[in-house]
This record gives structure tokens, sequence and C-alpha cells, in this order.
């Protein structure tokens, strides 16, 4: 089957596609002919080699964390899916290789009617990382809660998750993209100097947490939340350790930080499965900050690096 991978280190020149064996289901997942997968901007950090004094890799390397497709094998052990079925989901981040023609999926829920196949392959795991963040800062209603970076592809995701919930979100971003914001629920402001005094003149009360999706604005962010505790980033990998600030990033994992499944982690399929049901009320949407084949990874990684992507970049299988 074809795969997106890289071999070594480099600009988005270095994206191929490769040949690889198509995966088998193992116990508990299911298998699935892919029509849309998410690009994961993890996987540009990796690629660019910035992580690689802080994780290991082999070569090539396979990218995709989440996909959606009809499935087409099914493991021992899943009772409540079959052949045929219109799912989306993840793998685990030590996996991955969503980015192919088939992927194991090891968390899934039913494709919402709703949704076409780019949203629903770009969905899972902005919705995982979102939850999980959402539930770490214990958010819920009457919170006010401040998105940095609110218009980007887990950032939009998190913006209507929070609201869901019943909280108040306040979101950075470009000026241009505010009416946007508006349209996922979302009280604009722009990010960098000044951001305390402008995020304070919205919320004169206090701001409950802060989910950081972009990265750069540690000190700032701590300042509006009142403490590091109350504070976590998916996208500041440098800095967290040393502001104290918790880093939240890939799959679900266990108290020593190991990768964990949906079949010892239930609340990540439950996730899922929320968001599917709040994308056939209306209450969720995917935007689609841009749809590449398989070939054309280069221009993937080139776009999300541009800065200028809004919502979720994905993959088509045709």
């Amino acid at each position: 089957m074809r795969t997106v991978q890289f071999s070594r280190y480099g600009p988005p020149s270095v994206m191929e596609v490769g040949e690889a064996p198509e995966p088998q289901a193992g116990p508990g997942t299911v298998r699935i002919a892919v029509r849309a997968s998410g690009f994961t901007p993890a996987d540009a950090y990796v690629r660019s080699g910035r992580l690689k004094d802080m994780m290991a890799i082999g070569f090539p390397y396979r990218t995709g964390f989440d996909a959606a497709g009809v499935v087409d094998q099914v493991a021992e052990g899943v009772t409540d899916t079959a052949v045929g079925d219109e799912v989306f989901g993840m793998t685990t981040t030590r996996a991955r290789g969503a980015n192919s023609d088939s992927a194991v999926l090891t968390s899934w829920a039913r494709k919402p009617a709703a949704w076409s196949w780019p949203e629903a392959g770009g969905a899972a795991g902005s919705v995982e990382t979102s939850t999980r963040v959402l539930d770490r800062l214990r958010v819920g209603a009457s919170d006010t809660v401040l998105v940095q970076g609110a218009a980007g592809a887990v950032g939009t995701v998190a913006v209507q998750l929070a609201a869901a919930r019943g909280a108040r979100v306040i979101g950075t971003a470009s000026e241009h993209n505010h009416d946007f914001l508006r349209s996922m629920g979302a009280t604009p402001t722009t990010y960098g100097e000044g951001i305390v005094e402008r995020v304070r003149a919205l919320a004169p009360d206090g701001v409950d947490a802060v989910f950081d999706c972009a990265g750069g604005s540690l000190p700032d962010l701590i300042t509006i939340a009142g403490d590091a505790t109350r504070v976590v980033t998916i996208a500041d990998f440098m800095n967290a350790a040393a502001y104290n600030v918790h880093l939240s990033h890939g799959a679900p994992a266990d108290e020593e930080g190991k990768t964990i499944g949906p079949a010892a982690d239930p609340l990540a399929v439950h996730g899922l499965a929320l968001a599917a049901e709040l994308a056939d009320r209306g209450k969720l949407r995917i935007p689609i900050a841009g749809a590449f084949l398989l070939e054309d990874a280069s221009a993937a990684h080139e776009l999300s690096e541009s800065g200028h992507a809004r919502g979720k970049i994905v993959f088509l299988n045709e």
C-alpha cells in the first residue's frame, strides 16, 4: 500500500510516498480503507529535526495519527463495529502511519452524517487532544477559557468543545480570523505584545484556564491564568518544563508516559463518540485549511509551516 513518509530530516521536500505492507488489525482494533486522514503538526517538527534530541525515531518515518474510512477488517474483541461501517478515529502515536491507503485504528467512533470525509479524516486527533486538555484543566460551565492559537486545527475544535461544556471562550488569532472565531463561539482578540491587558479587558473577573495551541508566550499566559498549573501547552516543546507548564501532546498515556490504546482508555472512545453527537446536532465542525493527495505531502507541510492554515490540513485518498 501507499504511505506518506520521510527517510531523513530536512525541509518539506523530503516527504515522499513509499510502499509498506498492509497492516493487520490486532485484538481490540479495526482496519479501515482510508478515505481521508489528518496532517499532524508534530510530524513537521519531527521531520525538521527540531525534536531529534528529545525523541529517537527510525527511518523511514511514517506520518499520520487520525483517519476516516470504511472498516474492512474487525479483530477479536470488537463487538460494536462491523465490516462496511464508516468510522473516524486514530492510531497510537507509537504506531502512526495513518496517512496511508489502509490504517489500523485503536480508537474510533461512527462517522457523523454531517461531516464530509475530509472533516472526519481530520477530526480525531484534534478532538482527542482538546478533550484531554479540557479535562485536565477541569473546564466546565461558567468557566472562562483562553485558547491561544484558536484558529488552528486543534484550536478551532477546542473552542467548540469548551463552548459545548458551557464555558465562555476567548480565542487569539490574527485580526482577519476574528469573524471566523466568532462563528466558532469564541470572543476574539489578537496575540502578541499586550495580550495580558487585552484579555483582562475582556475578562475582568479573570481567566480560569489557558489552552496554548500556538507556543511562544508562556510567561504571559501564566500571568493571565494566575498559576502555571492552569496552563496546558501542546506547542511550546522547548519551554514548558522551564515554566512548570504541563506539555500535552500525542495519544493518551499512562502514569509512566507510555502510550496506551482504547481498550485501556475508554475516555478516548467516549470523547470521539461525544464529538459525533455534537456534529449531528450542528455543534461541532472541522474547518479544512487545505486538502492534498498523498503524493502532495510536501505541499501540506509547506502550508502548515507558513503559519496561515486556518483549520485542519488533510490528505485525500483517491
